[in-house]
């Protein structure tokens, strides 16, 4: 377990997320436990755990944005969609953004790997709100049900071909009106096609699905080969 030196990390983003060092920090809603091995640090009333950014794509993309960091996050409270849930990383600071001040949040975590199914449950049973679900993202009528109402935030890390189709299918079922989605696409994944070429042909997916494309972050240094697509959900209203 990480230690700390008792003073909170520098700049606030939100209640629940500062910048510091060169790192974001989010408010533990679990106290006194890592995940991954993160840095802790206490101070009066609970604690800062470090969200390393060379292992999470959001993370990196706090640091990487050309705009207000705090446009990417969800809020206390939300309900929110995560594909490509993966071992927990992530997904547990976005639980401590969406639960922070024991505001009812929900992250519904999916990803096809039994074995990362196993960790999410693990972390599961200490935090409420969030909701491990075995599941391909390219089949949400499987695991549709356990979104019962539109999510406010959606991010998807599935390093697969046709991730952008993946993601776009995902908003239109499940980002409600103006809601804010994240797609981390792994230029890799999507082999045969230039990386420029590539990226105009997201963006014009994207687009034609009527999200907003608000930027596009490269990653590079942090997680290479990936580009981090920030959206917003068309008002259907």
């Amino acid at each position: 377990m990480g230690g700390g030196s008792g003073r909170p990390p520098g700049r606030p983003l939100t209640e629940a997320v500062r910048l510091d060092r060169g790192s974001p920090w989010t408010w533990s809603a679990h106290p006194r436990t890592t995940v991954y091995g993160e840095t802790l640090r206490k101070v009066k009333g609970g604690e800062w755990r470090r969200w390393d950014p060379r292992r999470s794509k959001v993370a990196s993309g706090l640091l990487r944005t050309t705009g207000s960091p705090e446009r990417l996050l969800p809020v206390p409270g939300a309900n929110v969609l995560y594909l490509g849930a993966g071992h927990g990383t992530t997904v547990s600071h976005i639980h401590d953004i969406v639960c922070h001040g024991e505001a009812p949040g929900r992250v519904v975590a999916v990803d096809l790997s039994p074995r990362c199914l196993r960790d999410l449950t693990r972390l599961a049973h200490a935090r409420p709100g969030l909701v491990p679900v075995l599941g391909d993202a390219r089949r949400p009528a499987a695991w549709r049900a356990w979104l019962p109402r539109r999510a406010s935030w959606v991010f998807q890390d599935v390093a697969q071909a046709h991730q952008a189709s993946i993601f776009t299918s995902a908003c239109e079922r499940f980002l409600e009106p103006g809601g804010r989605g994240l797609l981390s696409l792994k230029v890799e994944s999507d082999r045969g096609t230039d990386a420029g070429a590539l990226r105009a042909s997201v963006e014009e997916e994207l687009a034609k699905a009527g999200l907003d494309v608000d930027e596009v972050i490269n990653l590079e240094g942090f997680e290479d080969d990936h580009l981090l697509f920030v959206v917003e959900g068309p008002d259907r209203a």
